[in-house]
């Protein structure tokens, strides 16, 4: 049975003092003429009956709730990367006695409405950021953001020998977040290939079916034999590049290497097994929550460690 919530006419009775004063001595009214004696047993009361504050009073008087929006409307949501983001997030927040509310569903004014409703503390709009002009920098750019990530995935494969490379993508008929974070990739890819000097790369369209998949790599091959490694927008495309290499009976890695994105977690069990980037978004979760409650770093957590390479065996 769910336990009977303490009011603040619980603790006036405990107290053996009006509501009113209650209500002054919680609330920390200095103007209020209480004395020490009364404002020590008010508290003493509520302690001992484990009395909690109304949110929404709590909420009208600081002028904001404990509750963080997160809009990820338009990313994918299959990866295991933002799962675990969306995790630590969560995990802090609630550890700093916040809450946090996940909105995925696409809106004119969605988060407009919701603002409204519920007065947060603070809005993160993810899928904002991937969708402005300054999404480069908003998210970390160069140093810990899409940027890097992309360039620890195309490093690797010019570091292992790669000249020519490929982009593979999903079909284009994907969600508009997806298309934007691929066009992101893309023009990531081809800059860093770009400072390296190298050749740009040619850019695998997969189809909406495993045959359209299939038909697009041997078009790919043929087109661009150059081509030795192809680097996928996430995992799901890598595995995908995969299943139809497989098919097609193209070697891999021998005539042409994998490499993922995102380490979703399938791909140690694909064969081969998938080579991909491992990025610490749980890390990034955390520094997050502190960042957006204003809070310093905690000392005591690792500071997000630089995306990695997971060397398996398809690149």
């Amino acid at each position: 049975m769910r336990a009977k919530r303490v009011t603040m006419k619980d603790v006036s009775v405990a107290a053996g003092v009006s509501q009113a004063t209650v209500s002054f001595v919680l609330n920390d009214k200095p103007t209020e003429t209480i004395s020490p004696e009364t404002r020590d047993r008010v508290r003493r009361a509520a302690a001992e009956l484990g009395y909690v504050p109304n949110g929404s009073a709590r909420a009208l008087r600081e002028g904001t709730s404990r509750i963080v929006i997160l809009n990820v409307a338009r990313l994918p949501h299959g990866g295991t990367g933002l799962a675990a983001f969306i995790d630590a997030l969560d995990a802090e927040l609630e550890r700093l006695d916040h809450m946090l509310l996940v909105r995925y569903r696409v809106g004119a004014d969605d988060i407009g409405r919701l603002t409204a409703m519920v007065s947060p503390r603070a809005v993160l709009d993810l899928d904002r950021i991937y969708d402005s002009p300054d999404a480069e920098r908003a998210d970390g750019g160069w140093t810990e953001g899409l940027a890097a990530h992309t360039a620890v995935q195309i490093r690797h494969l010019v570091g292992t020998g790669h000249e020519y490379i490929g982009l593979a993508l999903p079909s284009s008929r994907v969600p508009a977040g997806l298309a934007r974070l691929a066009a992101l990739r893309v023009g990531y890819a081809r800059r860093v290939l770009e400072d390296l000097r190298m050749p740009q790369p040619h850019t695998l369209t997969l189809g909406p079916s495993a045959i359209d998949d299939r038909r697009s790599l041997a078009e790919f091959v043929e087109r661009h034999p150059q081509v030795t490694a192809i680097a996928g927008l996430d995992d799901e495309t890598a595995l995908r590049v995969l299943a139809a290499a497989s098919a097609l009976r193209l070697d891999v890695p021998g005539r042409i290497a994998v490499i993922g994105f995102d380490d979703a977690g399938q791909g140690e069990f694909a064969t081969p097994s998938l080579t991909t980037v491992r990025i610490d978004t749980a890390a990034f979760g955390r520094r997050l929550a502190r960042t957006t409650l204003g809070l310093p770093a905690d000392p005591m957590a690792p500071t997000p460690a630089a995306a990695v390479v997971v060397r398996r065996d398809s690149a």
